[in-house]
């Protein structure tokens, strides 16, 4: 009779166990979709992926919405992130340091993507071609002088150049491509109708800003803009160096307001995610108009949320210019 129940109760200890192990499963949440899931640094990236990778991929920004990309640094969670992913982007050493480390502690399987291979970058004034081996040594103790202000080393905002940017989608695309062979084609295609766009892009920017009564660009943020404003022939100056963290000098900020009066500059250019203080100040001292000029590193979360596009912001950046160098229309 004893063993009859220690039978019985067996039973019902693995019937429950067997139910357990069944709602467990239920309740977990299917990890893979099935798709690549990449995890890029900045918003150009991201957007890049998306527009190439399409219903392919899974994107995930790391930089929280709103966050200032230059005082971004990595959480543990983040590290996780990327470790996980099939592929990570970033932009290269010069906008993200931080990335090696990351790199060198990652996972084989990662597939490690430099978006800024074969970038035409700028330091100093000249050119090259960012290649797989860097020489970078001397970067910091390069000086390049551009207005009132010296900027150091390479500049990293190679995406608001848009010949470097449609190099950043080629090198999304080719990581895809080695990642899911299968679906070369799709990617492939994509990258196209995309660059397609970022021509288009470059164009209505060369012409309408080829028309303008003003060719100067007053930016009351950090240097970001170098890049357009070499592409489309037009002076640049900036009240900061590259990080938003320098603080220009009062030497600067007189010399600045200074010039603005001279040139009679209409307008001073804001930028995005940080306090437009300096700007503000400019545009006081000289009774300007403020206008925004976004570098597209990071969204507020209402425009990540409503669907903001790198595409997009650029044409509202050129709306915006064309506005403040009185082109014409």
């Amino acid at each position: 009779m004893n063993k009859k129940i220690a039978f019985v109760f067996g039973i019902i200890v693995i019937v429950i166990l067997g139910a357990l192990v069944v709602m467990n499963v239920a309740q977990k949440p299917i990890v893979s979709s099935g798709k690549i899931s990449v995890v890029t640094t900045l918003f150009p990236q991201y957007d890049f992926a998306k527009a190439i990778g399409g219903d392919k991929v899974d994107v995930a920004l790391l930089l929280p919405p709103g966050v200032e990309a230059h005082a971004y640094e990595p959480k543990p969670s983040d590290i996780a992130k990327i470790n996980e992913a099939d592929i990570f982007v970033y932009t290269g050493e010069f906008m993200e340091p931080w990335a090696h480390d990351i790199i060198d502690g990652a996972d084989e399987k990662l597939k490690v993507v430099d978006a800024s291979i074969g970038a035409v970058t700028a330091k100093g004034g000249e050119e090259h071609e960012h290649e797989h081996e860097h020489e970078h040594e001397e970067a910091d103790h390069h000086e390049a002088e551009e207005g009132h202000h010296h900027h150091d080393g390479i500049d990293p905002h190679i995406w608001l150049d848009f010949d470097n940017a449609k190099t950043m989608a080629e090198n999304i695309a080719k990581a895809l491509v080695e990642v899911d062979p299968q679906n070369a084609d799709y990617y492939q295609n994509n990258l196209k109708a995309y660059q397609d766009k970022l021509t288009a892009l470059d164009n209505s920017y060369k012409n309408t800003l080829s028309v303008c009564k003003s060719k100067t660009i007053v930016y009351g943020g950090h240097y970001a803009f170098g890049y357009l404003a070499k592409r489309y022939n037009l002076e640049y100056v900036s009240a900061q160096g590259f990080s938003p963290d320098s603080e220009p000098t009062a030497k600067d900020m007189i010399a600045l307001v200074e010039q603005i009066k001279k040139d009679n500059i209409g307008t001073i250019f804001y930028e995005e995610l940080t306090s437009p203080k300096i700007a503000e100040t400019l545009a006081n001292e000289t009774n300007t108009k403020l206008l925004l000029l976004n570098g597209a590193h990071n969204l507020a979360k209402k425009d990540y949320e409503s669907g903001v596009t790198f595409i997009s912001i650029m044409e509202n950046n050129l709306k915006n210019l064309s506005e403040g160098l009185g082109c014409q229309k």
